[in-house]
């Protein structure tokens, strides 16, 4: 059986979601940004792709409300890296934010798809 044909999200993510799976990701322990961006990619069957133009901006904004920190470290290659892991702000706030994306997805559901009359 040949490997199903996928085309990846070409659009641009709604406002906060990147930063969402970011902390959903670093809810998993602490990571450098390619791993970061290669684990959504992985877990999204490869249908949402992160590029690094907006992954390093959405790391930093966390960073700067307090919700990841930074450090350095070395990767499994032996070289120098920045990781991030998620500080208990970023816990509470991804928490939050899942429990609105969850809202969001139902309430657009009933609006694509209405109950039959």
């Amino acid at each position: 059986m040949g490997k199903r044909s996928k085309s990846p999200f070409q659009g641009e993510m709604l406002q906060g979601t990147l930063d969402l799976l970011i902390l959903k990701t670093l809810g998993l322990g602490p990571a450098h940004g390619h791993t970061i961006a290669h684990a959504i990619e992985q877990t999204s069957d490869d249908f949402l792709q992160v590029e690094q133009g907006s992954l390093y901006p959405a790391l930093y904004r966390l960073e700067d409300r307090g919700w990841v920190e930074s450090f350095w470290g070395v990767t499994e290659n032996h070289r120098k890296a920045k990781y991030y892991r998620l500080r208990p702000a970023g816990r509470k706030q991804l928490a939050e934010q899942t429990n609105n994306w969850d809202r969001m997805v139902r309430a657009i559901g009933r609006i694509l798809h209405p109950a039959s009359e």
